[in-house]
Formats: structure tokens, C-alpha cells, sequence
């Protein structure tokens, strides 16, 4: 058999500069790995270098969301089908040693062996836009809150006649209050000292509201065109939306089931039973955003939403506790999702919203 006819598997492990590439033939023997650099040139010579080797079935990779990502969206571009590997685990590192050709290696027996069968994300539609303007607004949000915590700190500790002024304050007042100050004086003096730091850190807090603002600008009509039914649904807003977006991906016909979904976002109910104890507990896996937006909507529905109170009501006068029912209605918002951003639509998520029948929803359990 000639070479070119040889059935092979890839693996990549992926960093900064170089991806270290391994191919293994359909019994799992090592064949041959080589590193090439995170440019162009290098993609195309990895690519050229797979296909030498024979007839690509698939290429196992590490970090197909992070270093890997373009060389991922490189390889699906030219037909070459990409598997998603974890990272091995802590006891096979140790029984077989640490390295970049031994990683990739890996790689490709994980989708031999079918341990790694999961598809990574595309990253090449709306919903890849809409996580990148939502890593500037998450992390101007975290600075906001660090602002407001400083200014309340410093206020614990400056003198009794700045701190009697400014108690109580609403936020709101209170920031622009600050910022109007005009603190005058030497600033060896710690009065002075802390009124140019409050005044500063108000203005801070009001650049990052404002980049905020824009930010919220950009993304609810980008979340509203990806998935206008899922912005519809009560409880969801834009920012819970976008999360569960980014979670299914640009591709989230690649989540084969609702169950599936649900595990993904931490969700899934986990068996706890033990002899005549027959029980599920609270899923602490999977991503812990989708979770967490999962957990928002469910609140905004106890508090808003007359089903979601009745059955709240209901299940807490048969003995359930706060954090089950918690636990089943996130079980049950994943499953009313997952039917939002899987349903028949442009490849790039572009819907329209007068074209959507109006979403029924099954009788919560």
C-alpha cells in the first residue's frame, strides 16, 4: 500500500508560536510529528505536510478555542474535519510524561479511540462578533465595580467632614457629586489627598458607564438579529441571551441533543442516590456563565413571570426545596432555549422576526 493511500489521524497541540503536529495511522502507531510556526505560511505547510501522509480522516486538537482557533477555522476551510480534545488528564501525564510532541500524540489516539468526539465551535459568524464586544463589556463592568468599591473604601477612611457629606448618598448622586469637585490645597494634606482620589475615581467610574453604554448599543441589536425568539422569551434579555449564544456557538447544530445542552451549561440534574435515598443534585460543571444566565432568568421569572410563580408555589407545597426547584426550572429554561437557537435559520443566524411563529411553551414540570 502506498503511502498516500495510508488511512491517518492528526493531532495538534497548540501554543503562542508553534503547534507541535502529529499523525498516527488507523491502528495508532506513531507515524511522524513536526512543529510549525502560528502564521500563514505555517498553516498551509501543515496542511501540506497532513496530506503527504495520506488520507486525513480527522484532526484532534487542543485549545480550539483559544491558540487553535484560526488554524481550526484554516483546516474546516479546506475540508479537513476538526475534533475538539481535552487536555489529558493528571494520571496519564504522569504515566507517560509531558511534552509537545507527546501531547499531540495524544491528541490523535483521544480521536481514534473515540475518548475526544466533540466539534468545536466555528467561530465565524455573528455569534464570534457578539463574544468579542462582550469581553470589553464584561471586563469595563468588573472595572466599574472595583471603582465604586475604592471610592466606598476611601470614604470609610477620610475625615469625619467629607465622609458626614457623602453618606447615604445614592450611587448616582454620589458620582457626580465627586465629580464636580474642585478639591484645592496642598495634598500632603490627607483631606485634600482624598478629595482629588474620590474625584478621580468618579471620573473613572463615568468613562467606564459610558463605554458600558456603547458597548450595550453595539450588542442588543447584534443579539436581537442572531436570535430574535430567544430575546422574546420572558426572562431573557441581552445579556443573558448573548451568553447562551456564545456557549452553542456559531455552529450549534454541533450540540446533538437538548440534553446535551443542558450538561453544557452545568444544568443537567446529576444522580446523588444512595440505598433508599433516590435524588439528583445541582450539575457544578459545564460553563459556568451559560449557568449563571440560566440562573438570572430563572430569578426574573420568580419574581415576574405568574407560571413560573405557580409552579414555584406548587412545588414548594409538596416539600421541594428552594434550590431544587431552582435546579428544574434551569433545567427546564436550558431545554426552552436550546429550541430558540437551533431552530431552521441563515447559516449566519440571520432571522426576522415577523417570520417566526409565535413560541409555545410546554407546561413546566
Amino acid at each position: 500500500m502506498t503511502a498516500p493511500e495510508i488511512a491517518v489521524i492528526g493531532g495538534i497541540d497548540t501554543h503562542t508560536d508553534v503547534h507541535q503536529a502529529a499523525v498516527i495511522d488507523s491502528v495508532g502507531r506513531h507515524l511522524d510529528t513536526q512543529p510549525f510556526e502560528t502564521n500563514s505560511a505555517g498553516y498551509e505547510q501543515l496542511l501540506a505536510w497532513l496530506r503527504a501522509q495520506g488520507e486525513v480522516l480527522a484532526v484532534g486538537m487542543e485549545g480550539t478555542g483559544a491558540y487553535g482557533a484560526e488554524l481550526a477555522r484554516f483546516l474546516t476551510a479546506n475540508g479537513i474535519t476538526v475534533v475538539e480534545v481535552d487536555r489529558p488528564d493528571r494520571k496519564a501525564r504522569r504515566a507517560h510524561g509531558k511534552s509537545d510532541p507527546i501531547d499531540a500524540y495524544a491528541a490523535a489516539t483521544a480521536v481514534l479511540s473515540g475518548r475526544a468526539s466533540g466539534t468545536p465551535k466555528s467561530r465565524d459568524g455573528i455569534v464570534e462578533a457578539i463574544r468579542a464586544l462582550r469581553v470589553v463589556r464584561k471586563s469595563a463592568v468588573k472595572a466599574r465595580t472595583q471603582t465604586i468599591n475604592q471610592i466606598r473604601a476611601l470614604m470609610v477612611t477620610a475625615p469625619f467632614a467629607l465622609r458626614d457629606k457623602l453618606r447615604g448618598l445614592p450611587t448616582s448622586v454620589l458620582i457626580d457629586t465627586l465629580a464636580r469637585t474642585r478639591p484645592a490645597g496642598d495634598l500632603t494634606d490627607p483631606a485634600c489627598a482624598a478629595k482629588t482620589a474620590l474625584r478621580r475615581l468618579a471620573r473613572r467610574y463615568q468613562a467606564l458607564q459610558q463605554e458600558i453604554k456603547e458597548a450595550d448599543a453595539d450588542l442588543a441589536p447584534l443579539v436581537t438579529r442572531a436570535a430574535p425568539s430567544l430575546v422574546a422569551l420572558p426572562g431573557v434579555g441581552t445579556e443573558t441571551a448573548g451568553q447562551l449564544l456564545i456557549t452553542a456557538g456559531d455552529n450549534p447544530d454541533r450540540l446533538r441533543s437538548e440534553a446535551s445542552f443542558a450538561h453544557l451549561c452545568g444544568a443537567a440534574p446529576i444522580p446523588a442516590s444512595s440505598g433508599r435515598t433516590h435524588r439528583h443534585r445541582i450539575n457544578r460543571g459545564g460553563d459556568r456563565n451559560a449557568n449563571s444566565a440560566l440562573y438570572t432568568i430563572v430569578l426574573v421569572r420568580m419574581q415576574h413571570d405568574q407560571r413560573t410563580r405557580d409552579y414555584v408555589a406548587r412545588r414548594t407545597t409538596e416539600g421541594m426545596s428552594t434550590k431544587d426547584i431552582m435546579r428544574c426550572l434551569k433545567r427546564f429554561v436550558a431545554r426552552e432555549v436550546y429550541r430558540h437557537i437551533t431552530a431552521p435559520s441563515h447559516v449566519n443566524w440571520v432571522r426576522v422576526a415577523a417570520d417566526l411563529p409565535k413560541p409555545q411553551e410546554p407546561e413546566q414540570r
